[in-house]
């Protein structure tokens, strides 16, 4: 069977951005994850030893939040790599990471704007 997790708006305040004042000031981000699982042995077994532990998750994404960056795709990209590697053995099959800078300085009002990856 094939699970889907998601993991929506995980609200992190963090430093990226390719202006200074960004790097500086900081920002409101929103990270939105779906993985998409092989779940069989997890749903037989109950057991948290046999899944993907999206605690687990958050953990990364609050570690690579930390870590400044220019651009979105370079923190999207970190965020899905990590999730990859870590996950392998837990019948991860796919996914998307989302993050949104919440007040983007473009000069106009706009909600966000975001950068979605999918492996």
């Amino acid at each position: 069977m094939i699970a889907t997790i998601e993991l929506e708006q995980i609200k992190i305040y963090a430093y990226h951005g390719c202006y200074a004042e960004e790097q500086k000031v900081g920002n409101n981000f929103i990270v939105d994850i779906t993985l998409r699982v092989e779940s069989s042995l997890s749903a037989s077994t109950d057991d948290i030893r046999n899944a993907l532990n999206y605690v687990d998750v958050v953990g990364i994404v609050k570690e690579e939040m930390a870590q400044k960056s220019h651009l979105l795709e370079n923190v999207v990209s970190r965020i899905c790599t990590r999730i990859q590697s870590q996950f392998a053995n837990f019948g991860l099959v796919g996914g998307s990471v989302r993050v949104a800078k919440m007040a983007p300085p473009v000069g106009v009002e706009m909600k966000c704007v975001a950068v979605k990856m999918e492996f």
